[in-house]
């Protein structure tokens, strides 16, 4: 039932990437701007289970590496993706106040943006990729924060309902 659900969501993970690529990317707003990718996958994984975080990291991670902007190892988005998929969704698992509550679901989301970013450049750093100064990547990450914050209450109402119709149990009484 779980892969039945998950493969009827691909099909608007993919519409949400090639929006970022096609658009979103292509504006330099204060420092790269933002990821509407990544803030769309860890809300995505903050409403699920675990497991659902964890493949739905996985999902984004691979279409994270096959992204024209990507300069890092083939492999380093989706190992991350794994990781910060099932952590968020693992935080708020049966916990239907924390769900259920948009304040939370706005902190957890905009707090795991950066922290997320922020492992790609750790483990970017081992495989060798070039990052450039400390000064950029704080900048960087700092931007990244508040644009997290900015852009995911305007995404969560649909994100919640998109999430709700397809994984809802539905009852046919």
């Amino acid at each position: 039932m779980l892969d039945r659900r998950f493969l009827i969501s691909l099909p608007i993970f993919i519409l949400v990437f090639i929006v970022q690529e096609a658009v979103i990317s292509q504006f330099n707003l204060l420092s790269n701007g933002f990821s509407l990718f990544l803030i769309f996958t860890l809300l995505w994984a903050a409403l699920g289970n675990p497991e659902l975080g964890a493949l739905t990291g996985f999902g984004a991670g691979v279409l994270m590496d096959l992204s024209q902007t990507n300069s890092g190892p083939m492999g380093l988005w989706t190992l991350i993706m794994i990781l910060t998929g099932y952590a968020i969704s693992y935080l708020g698992y049966g916990d239907y106040n924390f769900r259920s509550n948009p304040i939370s679901l706005v902190l957890i989301v905009a707090l795991a943006v950066p922290i997320t970013r922020f492992l790609y450049l750790i483990l970017g750093l081992m495989f060798g990729s070039d990052l450039g100064s400390f000064l950029q990547v704080l900048r960087s990450l700092g931007v990244s924060a508040i644009w997290s914050v900015a852009v995911v209450p305007l995404m969560m109402p649909a994100v919640t309902r998109l999430h709700n119709n397809i994984f809802r149990d539905k009852s046919n009484i």
